[in-house]
């Protein structure tokens, strides 16, 4: 029986910390035995969680005999680690331990600097304070979870649930990983490259900026086909001080703001339409729809089908697009 050690730290996020103790608690082998023996570990007798307080029944120590640690994320992230945590977290790794993290539990085990020089993944919004503070790992905020062997990690809450499925199926295979997934209600088939699916919010104008106006315009006609030259007539100016403006401006240039514009029209209509996604490309203003898919891809991390499959609302209403 392999023993999970959980990692409860002041300011532990609930659902982090209720995920791999539910996960490896409820599986259970072919025969019916309990695959995981799961202890919730931590340096003081009380965690405070801020929406309540818990009893850790077992100490750091405990991290010594766990075949594997995982370290849910806490909500403060100018919280330090306290020493004794990071020392024990490194003698464990030393003996070979295998230690994950769930969405921001990466800053965590990124402290202890067991993860230089590795990939490694978190919660996307926090992608950018982690790789700031740590510029010796390579992070990847468009994965729901990597696995270097002895350290993994895992992008947000949902994603620890995928990391600790397929910690299971490392484990003890397939079967046993699509049991536990059943149970929890989780498709098996949610491998570690998939995106986050994150929705890219548009570089805002600066309060009182010259570009509003501008801006303005371009997401009202995001759907037909402008090109920089109808945006520098728009605006007045030649095409190099348009985009010299939008650079200082907004930080992007004026077709990579409006092309954000239309992925993020294409997004509504394939989460509440059944229209095919050629006629959706045709919709937002692109004119070929490989030149729609290519650039869906690269703004969301995924394809338009598959967005469409997560998102969708209605399940009667999907459709089969060309």
């Amino acid at each position: 029986m392999h023993t999970v050690a959980v990692l409860a730290l002041d300011g532990v996020i609930p659902f982090d910390l209720a995920t791999p103790i539910e996960t490896f608690g409820r599986t259970r082998l072919p025969d019916g035995r309990p695959a995981y023996r799961v202890r919730v570990c931590s340096a003081t007798k009380e965690v405070d969680t801020g929406a309540f307080t818990l009893r850790a029944p077992w100490g750091l120590d405990a991290l010594a005999e766990a075949d594997t640690i995982m370290l849910p994320g806490c909500g403060d992230l100018d919280v330090p680690i306290a020493p004794e945590v990071l020392d024990a977290l490194k003698a464990a790794a030393a003996d070979g331990t295998r230690i994950a993290s769930i969405c921001v539990g990466a800053f965590v085990l990124a402290a202890t600097g067991l993860l230089d020089g590795q990939r490694a993944t978190t919660h996307w919004a926090a992608a950018g304070l982690l790789a700031a503070r740590h510029p010796e790992i390579k992070v990847d905020p468009d994965v729901l979870y990597v696995d270097n062997g002895q350290f993994l990690t895992s992008a947000g809450a949902a994603a620890g649930l995928d990391l600790c499925l397929h910690l299971v199926r490392r484990d003890y295979g397939s079967a046993v990983a699509a049991d536990a997934a059943r149970l929890s209600v989780m498709p098996l088939e949610r491998d570690g490259g998939q995106a986050q699916f994150i929705v890219h919010p548009q570089p805002p104008a600066p309060r009182g900026s010259t570009m509003e106006p501008l801006l303005r315009w371009m997401d009202d006609n995001a759907s037909r086909e402008i090109t920089l030259e109808d945006i520098a007539s728009q605006a007045g100016m030649s095409t190099r001080t348009v985009n010299r403006h939008f650079r200082e401006q907004i930080g992007t240039t004026p077709l990579q703001w409006l092309h954000r514009a239309r992925i993020r029209q294409a997004q509504y209509l394939l989460e509440s339409t059944t229209h095919s996604v050629d006629r959706i490309a045709v919709q937002v203003g692109f004119g070929s729809p490989t030149a729609f898919r290519d650039r869906f891809k690269r703004v969301t991390g995924t394809n338009p089908h598959a967005y469409r499959r997560a998102f969708q609302s209605d399940p009667e209403r999907r459709t089969t697009a060309s």
